[in-house]
């Protein structure tokens, strides 16, 4: 497959960069402290097309491929992690809700989020759940012409800044598995909610927390998808978000690695450059290759997406290797500085702890490998299963 980026594609990519090192990186640690995105910030990035570039043209977007998309959230990471979370999740929400929420939602919606003037947050984890996501408890009760939602989601990127979300709940079935699930578009305004946010020691501004419902209510016509069976169809996207995941761990610890290469060529000891002594320079070199690697890996789950075949091995595999070993090169790139690296002075410790966030979230390296063991097992053990029924 070709993974060389069309002209197109490297215009974008440009904009980006540009973009991201006169905006973003000069203020990365100094945003990075704060438990909120600057909207107005927000708002510019959409201005200038940076926001769900992949999101349906008849919703304000341009309708590019998820290639595109990946290179963008690349080109944010590396000047600044945390605002690359706007460009991830506003495509995967916005996705997510062009697909399967209402027209007069969508159409509502998905403008603003290109726009930067809304962020839509996920309502899928619970205190209790953890990776088992489909274990839920938030419960929905039917009353009238919509639903009563009640109980609690955490760990929600945006939890205390969404201005909406979409919101996983038990409409039916046993609270042990995905049957009895589903989906609701809420307005994060609505009466009866009540948030906060937990003091992380990374990715602060993307505002982790726990947001609560008591009697929510939300009408008929905010459930997305169909009842009881939304989470399969719309946990897919998981599959487009880890392969933007990857990058964005790339994009950090690339920053890294080329800060570092500049770092031992300028630095002496014993009378010559830190590059001449292979202890020095074979960690770099590795981290390059290995970052080589890794990304051809998520630009190739993005153009499995684009040419609509099956990647959800691929996306698991780019969801708990990268964020392992993007922070392992980033550790690497801080020691490589002697004791100015383990200064705040420099953003080395600021990436690895934003980095280090993604081993947890978004499922974690054990969930993603049971996922590959799944996705290459499966098909034979159902072809045992046949045979041994034909006997």
């Amino acid at each position: 497959m070709q993974f060389q980026p069309t002209e197109d594609q490297k215009a974008f990519r440009d904009a980006a960069t540009r973009f991201a090192s006169e905006r973003l990186a000069p203020t990365y640690q100094e945003r990075a402290s704060g438990h909120t995105f600057d909207r107005d910030l927000i708002r510019e990035m959409g201005s200038v097309g940076l926001i769900g570039m992949d999101l349906p043209e008849e919703f304000g977007g341009m309708g590019e491929t998820a290639v595109t998309a990946g290179l963008i959230t690349e080109q944010i990471a590396y000047a600044d992690f945390n605002a690359s979370y706007v460009q991830l999740l506003g495509s995967l929400m916005g996705g997510m809700v062009a697909q399967h929420a209402s027209k007069d939602i969508a159409a509502e919606w998905v403008p603003k989020v290109i726009s930067g003037d809304a962020l839509i947050g996920l309502g899928l984890t619970e205190p209790r759940g953890g990776s088992d996501a489909a274990s839920l408890q938030l419960k929905a009760v039917k009353d009238g012409k919509g639903w009563r939602l009640s109980g609690e989601k955490t760990s929600m990127s945006f939890a205390s800044q969404a201005d909406a979300a979409v919101v996983f709940a038990r409409t039916g079935g046993p609270g042990n598995n995905s049957r009895g699930v589903s989906a609701f578009f809420v307005d994060l305004t609505s009466e009866g909610i009540t948030r906060t946010h937990f003091n992380d020691i990374g990715t602060k501004p993307v505002g982790r927390g726990s947001v609560f419902f008591d009697d929510v209510y939300v009408p008929d016509e905010n459930m997305m998808a169909e009842q009881d069976r939304a989470f399969g169809s719309i946990m897919a996207g998981f599959d487009f978000s880890r392969a933007l995941i990857g990058l964005e761990c790339i994009g950090a610890a690339q920053a890294s690695v080329d800060e570092t290469w500049a770092y031992v060529q300028e630095r002496e000891a014993f009378g010559a450059p830190l590059v001449q002594y292979q202890g020095v320079s074979f960690p770099i070199a590795e981290a390059e290759t290995q970052l080589t690697m890794m990304r051809q890996l998520c630009y190739y789950t993005l153009n499995l997406r684009d040419s609509e075949i099956p990647h959800t091995s691929q996306a698991a595999m780019c969801k708990w290797y990268l964020p392992k070993t993007c922070c392992e090169i980033i550790h690497q790139c801080l020691i490589l500085h002697g004791h100015y690296g383990y200064t705040t002075d420099l953003p080395h410790h600021q990436r690895y702890n934003d980095v280090l966030g993604l081993q947890i979230g978004d499922g974690t390296a054990q969930i993603q490998k049971l996922v590959i063991a799944r996705e290459k097992v499966g098909p034979v053990a159902l072809q045992y299963k046949k045979k041994a029924g034909a006997k």
